[in-house]
């Protein structure tokens, strides 16, 4: 599987989620898992996509949800999930 690590954070607005979901599976990328919260109206949300069967490749899905994050005011970053265990392994 072809996994992939998205962060979302910043201000608290309507349609966050709708945003990048909609994004995601435009693009044929499935979500596996989500988790997010809001803290004091920050919202905060990692998500972990499949990439197995998309439309783009990574770099592409990379930078078109970095340029949604600047559209909607949040901060969207992305990591393959083998360099996301590489960074974190202690």
């Amino acid at each position: 599987m072809n996994k992939t690590i998205i962060t979302v954070v910043g201000k608290d607005t309507v349609g966050i989620i709708a945003g990048v979901c909609t994004f995601l599976a435009d693009r044929n990328i499935n979500i596996l898992d989500i988790s997010q919260t809001i803290v004091d109206g920050y919202f905060n949300m990692m998500m972990i996509a499949d990439m197995n069967n998309a439309t783009v490749k990574f770099a592409e899905a990379s930078e078109g949800l970095e340029e949604l994050g600047n559209k909607i005011g949040v901060i969207i970053k992305c990591q393959q999930e083998d360099i996301f265990n590489s960074m974190h392994r202690i």
